[in-house]
């Protein structure tokens, strides 16, 4: 059977979906984890992938970003020009299927690679979503931490041309995301870390499994006694370790397991 068959395969009645209904049936403890496959059902394509939006306007590396005044003004124009082609994205059926996990109680946290905040959106807590590289829907002070939204900002910086400083401190304010050379958020890392070690069940969703050190978390699962479930489009190197791989469009598998 080709690859796309099996992409576009009924999943309603397959005896993959059933097996992780019952897990899910049984799991008080779940995590999800997801990667830009499940926001690419959003309309928001991966960075990774050619002939996108992100070609032209890729953010810069954090040493760049903060080294010079005209990088952080390209930085900036290049987030509003990416936020205005998919600022109105809206949650696709993962990001709601698990927000309702949430809410059931089966499922205690969605970590998550992904910058564009649809998770929040899609329902689930704030403090039930862990970040692993920042949000790209506000930004933040890098001295102070004050939150800054974007539409605060994008007026400013359309009149004047002049990258935003902090109002309380006059330190650089940057897109709330963790570029290329910024160091990994530790709050997060150590939520994920926890909420890793206390599941029962590691469902992962729409990622490569590839990007170190967010691709760890399976790993310390499935070492820490956990099932772990891969839902991707494309087989990921972590597929033999896992206890359930389903490999398909993720909102044809998870509209089924709905």
């Amino acid at each position: 059977m080709a690859l796309n068959d099996v992409r576009r395969r009924d999943w309603s009645d397959s005896d993959e979906i059933a097996q992780l209904r019952e897990w899910l049936g049984q799991s008080e403890t779940a995590i999800g984890f997801t990667g830009a496959g499940v926001s690419t059902e959003s309309g928001i394509p991966d960075y990774r992938t050619p002939n996108t939006p992100w070609e032209r306007n890729k953010p810069l590396p954090f040493d760049v970003f903060i080294q010079s005044d005209e990088a952080r003004r390209e930085s900036w124009r290049r987030h509003f020009a990416m936020d205005d082609l998919y600022g109105t994205a809206r949650p696709g059926i993962c990001h709601l299927a698990f927000a309702e996990f949430v809410r059931r109680g089966s499922m205690s946290a969605v970590i998550t690679q992904n910058i564009d905040g649809l998770h929040q959106l899609s329902g689930i807590p704030d403090d039930q979503v862990i970040e692993l590289h920042g949000n790209s829907t506000y930004a933040t002070c890098l001295e102070c931490g004050r939150r800054y939204e974007l539409n605060e900002i994008k007026p400013i910086f359309e009149a004047t041309g002049k990258s935003p400083v902090c109002d309380d401190c006059g330190g650089i304010v940057k897109p709330a995301i963790i570029s290329f050379g910024q160091a990994m958020p530790e709050r997060a890392m150590r939520q994920a870390q926890e909420r890793t070690l206390a599941c029962d069940l590691f469902l992962a969703v729409g990622s490569s499994l590839i990007v170190y050190p967010a691709a760890g978390f399976p790993l310390l699962a499935k070492e820490n006694g956990a099932r772990l479930v891969i839902v991707n489009r494309e087989p990921t190197g972590l597929d033999g370790l896992a206890d359930l791989v389903l490999n398909g469009e993720v909102g044809d598998i998870f509209s089924a397991l709905l």
